[in-house]
């Protein structure tokens, strides 16, 4: 197994259906409690493990999914909302370094569980041709909603996956 990507990476059918979206959006639904139950109650000391040499603390992989899936779902409304708009790309390594990195796990647990909460409702109402719909990253490649949806359930599973590998070292 490749511990940086220890569910594979994304991957997604040839053409993406709505059950697929379907199936995405409960992982999205499911995921806060996945979440809580591997990482509610650490001390401090288990918040500071790594999955790998140069990687993340558990501490930065729950303040970087948070910041990621605002990033993501920001590209989504985007998408939905105007006609191949274009959204910038971001600094994840700056963006773990800044100071909120360090605040306790929880406020970034109920950032992620309002903002699936807002996934969910979204995904749950998209049609076959919202799928297709585009927002360009500057400077890169157009992203579809299919491959948004499939990216905000994804992304979460492939962290919470680090961060076991981090507390089981």
């Amino acid at each position: 197994m490749d511990v940086r990507f220890p569910i594979g990476e994304l991957e997604l059918p040839n053409k993406v259906t709505l059950v697929d979206v379907k199936q995405w959006m409960s992982e999205v639904e499911t995921y806060i409690d996945q979440l809580k139950n591997v990482v509610d109650d650490l001390s401090d000391e288990q918040l500071t493990k790594k999955y790998r040499e140069g990687s993340w603390t558990v501490r930065q992989l729950v303040h970087h999914i948070a910041d990621s899936q605002m990033q993501l779902f920001s590209r989504l409304k985007l998408a939905l909302t105007e006609e191949h708009p274009s959204a910038p790309e971001f600094d994840q390594n700056q963006w773990v370094d800044l100071a909120d990195s360090s605040l306790p796990i929880e406020i970034s647990i109920q950032l992620l569980d309002a903002l699936n909460q807002r996934v969910v409702a979204i995904g749950e109402n998209v049609s076959n041709s919202d799928l297709e719909r585009k927002v360009n990253l500057e400077g890169t490649d157009d992203l579809t909603v299919a491959f948004l949806l499939a990216k905000l359930s994804w992304h979460e599973r492939h962290h919470l996956e680090h961060i076991k590998i981090a507390l089981s070292n």
